[in-house]
């Protein structure tokens, strides 16, 4: 997730891309950089720095820069560290041309090779710079060939060669006043204005120099020049996108035309997960890299147990990665409120592994837990949405979930992301202490590849569906969520999902426990909404889904109002209860990812039913900087 801004016009371009990546900096911390080009330059002007944006911003003082056109970027290191060096703008052999990019090349290991035998030279760890490499290659055959191209029609063939998620933008010195931009995956957004036009990755990096956006589709590329915009697609056919007037605030405009932030950050989950597993698995291998963790594969041996400690949401995954850590790596695994671990007298033996999970970095009750297990002499590791939080800042390692900024207090996608997190984690140890084998790894991995692909497809159906029920369940005073094994946790957020935000009394429970209690409940007001997926390939999936039936059949035969989230082809549902929610197949230690979208999306539409406040529920704050 990195920031994009670039400008073309009367105008000096270097304060607009500064201010724009300073709204922007939220999408990338590891460096920045910038790039001018001026009319009769021969080279594009260059300035790169590591660090926050103000380290760029300061080398800018003592090393100005001008132009009328430029492309700036902030970064969040995928290939390569954090260095100047790797830092965007990335140029060609030439230093005539230079790429920004958002995304991941997958393939670019081989159009490295590929590009090096043609006489290439590489000076940066990334995969972006190929992309600049290739366009020049791909210029050069032109020119052998007898004629020039065009740099719009090489960045459309280069774009045709790679694989993977991209937002590009690309400038030539060779081309003055010219930026071509490109999307498959990231988002790219173009500003238009009076002889002058913007590209940028979200639209608060420009809406303080024009309200009038075109926002691109995958597949689309765009070429920005004083005289206008022209948008084609990747065989250079025109395409027509509605120019939008953004009549929204900056606040208002991250909302992206989505009625609110946590229904557009329900939407960004397949990102999130995207870029949450991002350049951190082998897609060959199904090995799980997670150097930031700071545990060597000695360290990661020697663990007896797991500590873990969150709150709300976070305590969620936790639990759901508990499930994970002890299926694939064997270790026991105690997850505490954060609240309360520290007010226990916790124990723990010298070879007990620390974890603290939390969005924000700064919850008061996460960091006193992780200063308690500090104090006991264990390693910590933090799971965390920001960088430089507090809690990574007194951790041994860290895991970041690259979800972005989470603006609704009912967190979303930054569940979904720490579940993502948690789960490299699980594999991680389990290949260090040889609890997993290769193929079982690859497997996974190349599962949860498929995880974002397949919860983009089932949206738009569920949304619908879901907006439908809460017509239905609009007006109930309670509901019960059932889930077995790792769905109990998820049962547990889908209730908290609802309470938080529509204000109706929700309970999640093991689906085991109905007996023990719950069954008093049940009348013919009450929804239940059951977790009853499997894994078909899974004989203990298989067994508890079995019981799941039973669990299921006993609410109806008592009346009660059933909502069954269920595994696409799992007919038999269909003739036992009311309504059913069908998700795509999945792994079990990967249905958690998929299951949770629909009882988001049900709470979602019943609170805007109810005429709640969804961003802001009363009486929650989104970080609980105080115990």
């Amino acid at each position: 997730m990195c920031g994009i801004v670039g400008y073309v016009g009367p105008k000096p371009v270097v304060p607009i891309i500064v201010e724009g990546l300073r709204r922007l900096e939220y999408r990338g911390y590891d460096s920045a950089g910038i790039a001018v080009g001026a009319a009769g330059a021969e080279k594009l002007s260059i300035l790169r720095a590591p660090g926050k944006l103000r380290n760029m911003e300061d080398a800018l003082r003592t090393h100005p820069l001008e132009g009328s056109y430029g492309i700036g970027h902030t970064r969040w290191a995928t290939h390569g560290r954090p260095t100047e060096e790797n830092a965007h703008p990335h140029r060609d052999c030439t230093g005539r041309l230079v790429v920004v990019h958002n995304g991941i090349v997958e393939n670019y290991l081989e159009l490295k090779r590929e590009l090096t035998a043609q006489g290439h030279t590489f000076v940066t760890e990334t995969d972006t710079e190929i992309i600049a490499h290739l366009i020049e290659e791909i210029q050069r055959e032109a020119v052998r060939a007898g004629h020039k191209l065009a740099l719009e029609d090489a960045v459309r063939r280069t774009v045709k060669r790679l694989s993977g998620a991209f937002a590009l933008g690309v400038l030539s010195s060779e081309e003055p006043d010219k930026i071509v931009a490109a999307r498959m995956g990231p988002p790219v957004v173009i500003g238009v204005g009076a002889g002058e036009a913007f590209i940028a990755s979200d639209v608060p990096g420009i809406l303080h120099h024009t309200r009038d956006i075109y926002f691109l589709n995958d597949g689309d590329m765009a070429i920005l020049t004083r005289s206008g915009v022209t948008l084609t697609d990747f065989d250079g056919q025109p395409v027509e996108r509605t120019l939008q007037r953004v009549t929204w605030d900056p606040i208002q405009a991250e909302k992206g035309g989505f009625k609110h932030f946590m229904l557009k950050e329900i939407w960004e989950q397949p990102r999130a997960i995207r870029e949450t597993t991002m350049a951190r698995v082998s897609l060959a291998t199904g090995q799980v890299f997670l150097d930031e963790a700071g545990l060597t594969d000695e360290e990661l041996r020697a663990v007896s147990s797991v500590q873990m400690a969150a709150c709300g949401t976070s305590w969620h995954a936790a639990i759901a990665g508990k499930y994970m850590i002890e299926r694939l790596a064997r270790v026991p695994v105690d997850v505490d409120y954060a609240s309360e671990y520290r007010y226990r007298s916790p124990l723990a033996d010298k070879n007990a592994l620390g974890m603290v999970i939390t969005q924000s970095g700064e919850t008061a009750d996460t960091l006193a837990a992780q200063r308690e297990m500090i104090a006991l002499g264990l390693k910590t590791v933090a799971i965390c949405n920001v960088v430089g939080a507090m809690v990574t800042r007194e951790a041994t390692g860290t895991i970041i979930t690259h979800a972005g900024p989470e603006i609704g207090v009912a967190s979303t996608k930054a569940f979904t992301s720490q579940i993502t997190a948690l789960l490299l984690f699980a594999l991680r140890l389990a290949q260090a202490r040889g609890t997993i084998g290769q193929a079982e790894s690859l497997q996974l991995v190349e599962e949860l590849g498929r995880i974002p692909a397949r919860m983009e497809e089932m949206l738009p159906r569920i949304s619908a569906q879901c907006e439908e029920l809460a017509k239905t369940f609009g007006q109930a005073r309670d509901f019960l969520y059932l889930g077995r094994g790792i769905h109990y946790p998820i049962a547990l957020e889908g209730a908290l999902k609802l309470k938080e935000i529509s204000y109706i009394h929700a309970e999640g429970y093991p689906a085991g426990e109905m007996k023990h209690g719950p069954n008093a409940l049940i009348d013919e007001q009450l929804p239940v909404v059951v977790l009853a997926t499997q894994d078909a390939d899974d004989a203990g999936s298989k067994l508890r889904y079995e019981k799941t039936l039973s669990n299921l059949q006993e609410v109806t035969a008592r009346s009660g109002r059933v909502i069954a989230i269920a595994v696409e082809g799992q007919g038999e549902i269909g003739g036992l209860v009311e309504q059913v929610i069908e998700i795509p197949r999945a792994p079990e230690m990967l249905l958690p990812l998929v299951e949770i979208v629909p009882l988001q999306l049900l709470a979602y539409h019943i609170a805007v039913r109810r005429g709640c406040d969804v961003d802001q529920p009363r009486n929650l704050a989104k970080s609980v900087t105080v115990e």
